[in-house]
């Protein structure tokens, strides 16, 4: 049986997807050492460079994806970057900050707050590692979304994620179980999916529902052909992340999205 699926991030989505027919989520991760010098080289021009950046994508993804920590590496201001940037992109485009949260109870609560009452962002991604406890302050936000790192990108998850377990079972399954489990509780919950990873078909021939946060296309390797094919849901979605190849293209950005996808 099909799950339904009821945050206002899904049904943004699903409008997203109907209005410019890719599943491309740009990440806006801000480099000073990479931005075009024409803009300054502060926290202003990174603002100013973001900007530009939504102006010329907005009309070509279903998401953005700012990852908090290329904001926290620029101090306080950082901060206040991200959060003008958030409140800057349009409110059809639903944004998922890249937290990677996940602590004990009392914890999550306050990062929870932090995330979704703050910033307002529409979801974000989340350690599983200390269980489920350290998640259900953001299931509890019925209208977020939140995915959970099952199998990541980069290539030593290998070194735990893909560890057998007792009954051999690889750790990245029992996570993705357990995440069908809590969707279907909790309505809001998806999994970190890798593009570079063979495993990205199995793992959907598992739930032709979850939702799928696919990294690790452009500068990692991934193909988004492949990903999408490999990993939309039975409503044809998934966030197909893209963040270094679109910010930093060789020539323009609507020629390197196009190339992309």
């Amino acid at each position: 049986m099909q799950i339904t699926l009821m945050t206002r991030f899904y049904d943004k989505l699903k409008k997203n997807l109907d209005r410019t027919g890719t599943l491309l989520c740009v990440g806006l991760d801000p480099d000073l050492s990479r931005i075009p010098s024409f803009y300054s080289q502060n926290c202003e021009g990174i603002y100013q460079f973001l900007l530009d950046v939504i102006a010329q994508t907005q009309d070509k993804c279903i998401a953005y994806k700012p990852n908090i920590s290329f904001f926290e590496g620029l101090g306080l201001d950082g901060l206040k970057v991200l959060e003008k940037i958030v409140r800057a992109i349009p409110d059809y485009i639903p944004v998922v900050i890249d937290a990677k949260r996940g602590d004990i109870g009392n914890t999550s609560k306050m990062q929870a707050r932090y995330i979704y009452d703050y910033f307002g962002a529409d979801a974000t991604t989340l350690h599983p590692y200390m269980g489920e406890d350290s998640l259900l302050p953001f299931f509890d936000y019925k209208d977020k979304f939140n995915f959970v790192l099952a199998l990541t990108s980069n290539p030593s998850a290998k070194q735990f994620e893909m560890r057998d377990l007792h009954d051999s079972t690889p750790l990245y399954r029992f996570i993705f179980e357990q995440c069908i489990a809590w969707h279907k509780q909790f309505q809001n919950v998806g999994v970190v999916v890798g593009g570079t990873q063979e495993h990205l078909k199995t793992l959907r021939s598992y739930s032709k529902d979850l939702l799928f946060l696919i990294p690790g296309i452009g500068a990692q390797g991934g193909d988004y052909n492949f990903a999408r094919e490999a990993g939309a849901n039975a409503d044809g979605l998934a966030l197909i992340n893209v963040s270094r190849a679109v910010l930093y293209p060789e020539t323009s950005i609507s020629d390197a999205i196009q190339s992309i996808t």
